[in-house]
């Protein structure tokens, strides 16, 4: 019923507090409220509480339904994409991944294979309902030299539907070649992308870190990092990150992805390590679909007995920015997922309970993640913005999450776009050795 084109009024839909900034409703114990969103030339031209007596004949009336914001999905692994039915994972276990990742990208990686998949990822996105992506690119030696080009030329090919961003990903070893690191550094910048690492606890972690971050600052880039995503209780390079920010008085933007082996640490470890993140500025994102995915495999006949997912209430508490994302999709890393963040946050509740209360729990799919990657106006209904939101059949938490949403409305500058998943025949001969 939403026209194609024009002005319209969409009266009582349900939105939540947290992501409509300026409200004034009446707000349910979930943070929800109703409101009337007009939408004009591609904008929202304001929001205001629904009163039923004043609804003009015409409006569209969406019965309590639930609107949000776009997503915002802020760690991604699109080069990695869908190569799950070429290179499986052996054994579910995050080494089995990490080989048989290196194993097809020495192999199959052309900057046709790469593009290839990446846009099929995109376009799964999109259909879902997500306005903003960041991924990690694969930038060990010769990749970079593919993946990078094959990135800018995605980044404007989507223009105007996906805001993409990349973050190079490499060990934090491959530091240690200062030559080779610092033309990467100067590759990332000159692609308006982000550095970003791999870290563990290496003998000379607080070194490479130093250079790290001298780079950053070198070329003025934000930083991303892949931290502790293990649960080896001795694994505490989030708590060296923040301390790194902090000595290297660093003003940029630090988001640390994983941070796993926080969860299973002594008390007294995790407060320190926390007090040092929130004082550094540091965001943290959990990838929870993955990371249950990957960690605490025990082998046959076993049952893992740990979620795999870092300490968001406790991190939020201090004040610190969290957020949750897809990860990896249809790879090594994770065999399943399609870049739907409604999936990522249904999950992300029942995992980590982000439910009573629920808070403003849900920017961290939407706000949190549009802030940390510096998108203005993103991740929010407001008068003015964009009319970028998401119609479901859902009224309520337990509705909305209950349900996949298939039939979900998702509008983009006030039209409804043709929400056409690809399909995975696709990529079939890509598949084929």
């Amino acid at each position: 019923m939403i026209p194609a084109s024009g002005s319209y009024l969409l009266a009582n839909a349900r939105l939540h507090r947290s992501l409509t900034p300026g409200l004034a409703a009446a707000f349910d114990s979930d943070g929800f409220g109703l409101a009337d969103i007009a939408v004009a030339d591609g904008k929202i031209a304001g929001i205001v509480a629904h009163a039923k007596s004043k609804t003009p004949a015409d409006a569209i009336d969406l019965g309590g339904r639930i609107v949000l914001p776009c997503f915002v999905d802020c760690h991604t692994h699109i080069d990695k994409g869908h190569i799950w039915p070429r290179k499986p994972n052996p054994d579910g276990t995050f080494m089995g991944a990490l080989n048989a990742t290196g194993v097809d990208r020495a192999a199959r990686w052309s900057a046709e294979d790469v593009a290839r998949r990446m846009d099929f990822s995109l376009r799964s996105a999109y259909a879902h309902g997500t306005k903003a992506v960041r991924t990690h690119l694969d930038s060990v030696p010769p990749q970079e030299e593919i993946s990078w080009p094959v990135f800018e030329t995605m980044r404007e090919t989507w223009r105007g539907r996906i805001e993409l961003q990349a973050a190079c990903l490499l060990g934090i070893e491959g530091v240690r070649d200062k030559a080779w690191f610092e033309r990467l550094a100067k590759r990332v910048a000159a692609a308006k992308g982000v550095l970003g690492v791999v870290t563990y606890m290496v003998p000379d972690l607080e070194e490479l870190l130093d250079k790290v971050f001298a780079e950053a600052i070198k070329h003025g880039l934000d930083l991303d990092f892949h931290a502790d995503e293990t649960d080896d209780v001795a694994a505490i390079s989030l708590k060296k990150i923040a301390e790194a920010s902090l000595w290297n008085g660093f003003d940029g933007n630090i988001l640390v992805g994983h941070c796993c082996s926080l969860s299973r640490q002594p008390d007294l470890e995790v407060l320190d390590t926390l007090d040092k993140v929130a004082k550094a500025g540091l965001a943290v994102v959990s990838l929870p679909m993955c990371n249950l995915y990957l960690q605490d495999r025990r082998g046959n006949n076993t049952t893992p007995r740990w979620r795999g997912v870092t300490l968001l209430h406790e991190m939020k508490a201090r004040g610190i920015k969290v957020a949750v994302a897809s990860d990896n999709t249809r790879d090594p890393f994770y065999a399943y997922g399609d870049l739907d963040m409604l999936e990522v946050y249904r999950m992300a509740t029942r995992i980590l309970h982000f439910d009573h209360p629920v808070g403003d729990w849900p920017k961290a799919i939407a706000a949190t993640p549009a802030e940390v990657m510096r998108l203005e106006g993103v991740g929010t209904l407001a008068a003015g913005g964009s009319a970028d939101f998401i119609v479901f059949k859902g009224r309520n938490w337990t509705e909305l999450l209950s349900r996949p949403e298939s039939d979900r409305i998702v509008v983009r500058d006030g039209r409804v776009i043709e929400r056409k998943l690809p399909d995975y025949a696709e990529l079939d001969e890509l598949m084929v050795e």
